[in-house]
C-alpha cells in the first residue's frame, strides 16, 4: 500500500514491469483472502436459534440431573428425559419403551399409533438391531421400511443400558430425510446416561432405605427378644444356676426362663425355634408367655400336684397353642424341667431338644440322659402327647446338669469337624467339682478355642445347674 500511495504521485518511482506485476497480484492475494475469511467468519457465527437450541439441551440436562436429587420416582425420570428428548431434537414423533416388568410405567408414544411402532419395532428385531444405537436419514429408500409406508423420513434407535441391565429403547422420528446428525446423536446418548444413572441412582437409594428399614426392625425384634431373656437368675440355698446366651445374628431363636412354682419348685424351660429373624423372634415371644400362661398356679387344683402341669402334659398344651399360629415349615424344639428341690428330685420331658448332660456325685460319672420326644408343631393333632415322654430323677448334693442348645455341640472347628456331644461331657468331668459360673466359663473357654476363626452358624445358649453339696434343712 506504501509503494502504491508514493507511484501515484510519482510515477518515475514505480518499479520495473515485472516487479510491478508481482506486488499488484500479491496485494490482490492478501485482499481476496482477508474478505474472503472475514465472509467465512461471518457467516458461521452462532445464531441466536442455535444459542437457544444449546440452552434448553443443558436445562434438559440439568433438569434430568435434578430429579434424583428431589428424590423423585423412576416414572418422572423416564418422563422428563422422553420430554426433553423431543424438544431437544425436535422430533415429530417418537415412543419410549421400556422392557421392565417390574415398574408400572411401562413407556409412552408421541404422535405415533402404536401399531406404526410395533411394526418398526419388530422389523428393527427382525434384522437384528432392537438393542443397539441406530440412525437411518432415508427411511423411504430403505429396504423394509419402504413395505411400511411410514410418513416418516428419518428414524434415531437409542438404547437405556447399563453394564449389568437393559432398560429399554427411545425411538425418535422426523418427517423429512436427512433429519438428524450426529450432533443430534451425541445429545441422545447423553440424555440417556444421564437417565440410566439417574435410575440406578433411585434404585440404590430404594435399596439403601429398605436395608436400613430392616436393619431398624431387627434392632427392635433384638430389643424385644433381649427384655424376654431373664436378666436375674434364680437364687436359693440348693442350687447355683449360671447361664450363657449368644446369638448368631441380630436376632436369633434360642430361648431360656425359668419360674418359681408353689411347694419350692422351679421350671426351667429352655428352646430353640426354626429359623432366624423377626418371625423367630415373634415365636420366641410367643414360646414364653404359653409357658408361663400354663405354668401358672390352678386355683381350682384339689391338691398340690395339680396346681401345674406335668412337663409332657406342658408339652401337649404348648403344641396345641402353638399348632394355630406357627408356619407350616416352623416347629420349635424344647425342654422342660420342674426341680422339687426341697423333695431333691426333678422331673423334665424333652420335645426334640438336645439331651441333657448330668454329673452323678453318687456314681462319680457323667452321662446324658437320652429321652425320647418330638418338636413342637410337628405333629398337630390331640396324639402329640403320646411322643412325649417324662423321666423322674432323684438328685444328690453336688449333682450337676448341663443343659444346652444345638448351637454348642454343631460348633464347627477349622477342619469343619463338629464340638461334639463327646467333647462336651469330657469338659464336665474335668470340671464338675468347680461351682457353676466355673464350670460355665471353662466350656466356653474351650468352645471358643475349638472354633475360633470359624464363622458362628447357629445361636449358643448353655444353662449349668449345680445343686449345693451342703443341702438346707427342709421346713416342716
Amino acid at each position: 500500500m506504501f509503494y502504491f500511495l508514493h507511484t501515484l504521485q510519482d510515477p518515475q518511482l514505480i518499479a520495473p514491469g515485472t516487479q510491478h506485476e508481482f506486488l499488484i497480484l500479491n496485494a490482490f492475494s492478501a485482499s481476496f483472502f482477508a474478505i474472503m475469511g472475514l465472509l467465512v467468519t461471518f457467516f458461521n457465527l452462532p445464531t441466536a436459534g442455535v444459542f437457544e437450541q444449546k440452552r434448553e439441551e443443558i436445562l434438559s440436562l440439568q433438569r434430568l440431573t435434578q430429579l434424583i436429587q428431589r428424590g423423585q420416582n423412576a416414572e418422572e425420570v423416564y418422563r422428563m428425559f422422553f420430554d426433553s428428548a423431543i424438544q431437544t431434537v425436535e422430533a415429530d414423533a417418537a415412543w419410549l419403551e421400556l422392557d421392565s416388568t417390574e415398574e408400572e410405567y411401562v413407556g409412552q408414544h408421541y404422535h405415533i399409533a402404536p401399531e406404526q411402532a410395533q411394526g418398526i419395532r419388530h422389523l428393527l428385531i427382525d434384522y437384528n438391531l432392537g438393542h443397539i444405537e441406530y440412525l437411518n436419514n432415508d427411511l423411504p429408500n430403505s429396504s423394509g421400511f419402504r413395505n411400511l409406508e411410514l410418513p416418516f423420513g428419518s428414524l434415531i434407535v437409542m438404547p437405556l443400558r447399563s453394564s449389568k441391565r437393559q432398560y429399554g429403547s427411545l425411538y425418535m422420528l422426523k418427517s423429512s430425510t436427512q433429519g438428524f446428525d450426529r450432533e443430534n446423536q451425541s445429545i441422545l446418548q447423553t440424555f440417556a446416561s444421564q437417565t440410566v444413572l439417574s435410575i440406578e441412582n433411585l434404585q440404590l437409594v430404594q435399596a439403601s432405605l429398605d436395608t436400613q428399614r430392616v436393619q431398624d426392625e431387627l434392632k427392635i425384634a433384638s430389643a424385644v427378644q433381649d427384655s424376654l431373656i431373664p436378666k436375674n437368675l434364680p437364687i436359693d440355698n440348693w442350687f447355683e444356676i449360671s447361664s450363657h446366651a449368644l446369638a448368631a445374628t441380630e436376632v436369633g431363636g434360642d430361648f431360656y426362663d425359668f419360674l418359681h412354682l408353689p411347694g419350692r419348685r422351679l421350671a426351667v424351660l429352655i428352646g430353640d425355634v426354626s429359623g432366624k429373624g423377626v418371625t423367630a423372634a415373634f415365636h420366641v415371644a410367643q414360646m414364653k408367655g404359653i409357658f408361663h400362661a400354663l405354668m401358672q398356679e390352678n386355683p381350682l387344683a384339689r391338691n398340690e400336684r395339680e396346681k401345674f402341669p406335668v412337663p409332657s402334659k406342658f408339652m401337649a398344651q404348648a403344641n396345641n397353642a402353638l399348632a394355630r399360629c406357627l408356619e407350616k415349615a416352623a416347629f420349635i424344639t424344647a425342654s422342660l424341667y420342674i426341680i422339687d428341690y426341697e423333695h431333691g428330685g426333678f422331673v423334665f420331658a424333652r420335645a426334640g431338644h438336645c439331651h441333657t448332660l448330668y454329673y452323678h456325685s453318687i456314681k462319680e460319672e457323667v452321662s446324658y440322659f437320652r429321652t425320647a420326644g418330638l418338636g413342637l408343631g410337628i405333629i398337630r393333632h390331640d396324639g402329640y402327647e403320646k411322643y412325649i415322654k417324662n423321666q423322674f430323677y432323684d438328685y444328690n448334693p453336688g449333682d450337676v446338669m448341663v443343659i444346652y442348645t444345638d448351637g454348642i455341640v454343631e460348633a464347627r472347628g477349622n477342619d469343619q469337624e463338629e464340638y461334639g456331644e463327646e467333647r462336651l461331657q469330657q469338659m464336665l468331668e474335668r470340671t464338675y467339682y468347680l461351682d457353676a459360673d466355673q464350670i460355665k466359663e471353662q466350656i466356653l473357654t474351650d468352645l471358643n478355642e475349638f472354633s475360633r476363626g470359624q464363622p458362628m452358624h447357629d445361636d449358643q445358649t448353655l444353662l449349668v445347674i449345680k445343686f449345693k453339696a451342703s443341702q438346707p434343712e427342709p421346713s416342716l
